[in-house]
């Protein structure tokens, strides 16, 4: 390999999970993108843009701490102080809320679209770069805020036209409650917690002692929504944390009058990845798809020392919602030759046409239309189909 070639070679590699989105793939991902938009803003959701980078203190406040092991930081040159580039669009919308939006009236719906950048990818989700599309719904603690967001994420994937969607439901704080109401010591949470998020049935019982049965059978009470609630409410849960399963009852309810036929399961035990959520939180997939397709879930976006504001929202990941969705087509590509009428160009695009134009009258049109990938070329005033 001559030494061009090495060059051309070094300049193309890129770190561990970043890549080159080149076409098609680029602008049909720019195309799903503004589609989501489109479909949660017809919901009444308010797009807003937050920087790509911003202060380390505001990033990682309130619910942005739970990335700031994956936020690259570095140092502002003109301020001196430490920046980190976001990792998650979230806390940042929570922050716009918060501040710029202090005054707007309550319910606010906001949504979202943007590029995050993390230090390291997972196991289901190597890339460290990829789009987020969202929404937040703050200042509702509603069960029916609950069930909008639960029933827009699910909407907007189904209009794109995602097939097996499923919606899992959890409650990441019931367990903890649960041990608070028992007054569980901590080194049995620790290792009940433990054998609970192995899915460990006998080491449920071994660590749960006196209350195995009730352990066991959270572990147990998952599956489809509606089977798994009548597990669930026979279950002898402390009076103090009856409320977050009528409330789950309450929430699926809810969603189920707005997409009767929507797939909806529970999982009760589940928390990792929520661990800044206050209540019901929920994680799409699609069958035979790589990773979730996104998650949300209630918070509390920070508005002082002492308490938040309630919210709730959901993320779209669109590494794995294009996944989910049949692979961008070819389109229609006419080859307009050198002589082309510029006016018949133009309404050719206004009706849809891709047009690419000669730039050398001395090239044979066919022979190029076809070396750029064109469908069609434009012979006179008469479009026709080209042949290999």
């Amino acid at each position: 390999m001559y030494s061009g070639e090495a060059n051309g070679a070094r300049q193309a590699l890129l770190p561990a999970g970043l890549q080159d989105v080149l076409y098609p793939d680029a602008a049909n991902e720019a195309a799903i993108v503004e589609k989501l938009i489109r479909h949660v803003s017809r919901h009444g959701y308010e797009r807003v843009k937050p920087p790509l980078i911003e202060f380390e203190d505001s990033l990682l406040a309130g619910p942005g701490g739970q990335v700031s092991d994956q936020t690259f930081r570095l140092m502002d040159p003109i301020s001196q102080r430490m920046m980190g580039l976001r990792a998650d669009m979230t806390p940042q919308v929570a922050r716009v809320a918060i501040s710029r939006l202090a005054q707007e009236p309550r319910p606010l719906r906001l949504c979202y679209a943007g590029e995050v950048l993390r230090v390291r990818g997972s196991q289901l989700r190597p890339e460290r770069q990829f789009t987020q599309v969202g929404v937040e719904l703050i200042g509702s603690s509603a069960s029916r805020a609950d069930a909008e967001a639960v029933f827009l994420a699910a909407d907007a994937l189904l209009a794109l036209g995602v097939e097996e969607l499923s919606v899992d439901l959890s409650l990441p704080t019931l367990v903890g409650r649960v041990f608070e109401a028992l007054e569980l010591p901590d080194s049995m949470q620790q290792d009940l917690r433990a054998a609970l998020d192995r899915k460990d049935s006998a080491a449920v019982q071994q660590s749960a002692g006196t209350h195995a049965a009730l352990f066991d059978g959270l572990l147990r009470a998952s599956g489809l929504a509606e089977e798994a609630l009548e597990r669930i409410e026979k279950l002898p849960l402390p009076a103090a944390v009856r409320g977050e399963v009528e409330r789950l009852v309450q929430v699926i309810g809810e969603v189920r009058a707005m997409n009767p036929g929507l797939v909806m399961t529970v999982d009760c035990v589940d928390h990792r990845g929520f661990e800044y959520q206050t209540g019901l939180s929920f994680t799409l997939f699609a069958s035979g798809v790589r990773g979730e397709l996104g998650r949300g879930g209630r918070y509390d976006a920070p508005r002082g020392e002492v308490e938040g504001e309630p919210a709730i929202g959901f993320t779209l990941f669109m590494d794995s919602v294009l996944r989910a969705l049949p692979g961008p087509s070819q389109g229609r590509r006419l080859f307009l030759p050198v002589d082309a009428d510029g006016a018949a160009a133009t309404a050719y695009r206004a009706a849809g046409w891709v047009t690419v134009a000669a730039l050398d009258d001395r090239i044979d049109p066919r022979s190029e239309a076809l070396r750029l990938n064109c469908t069609h070329i434009l012979v006179g005033n008469k479009i026709e189909e080209l042949e290999d």
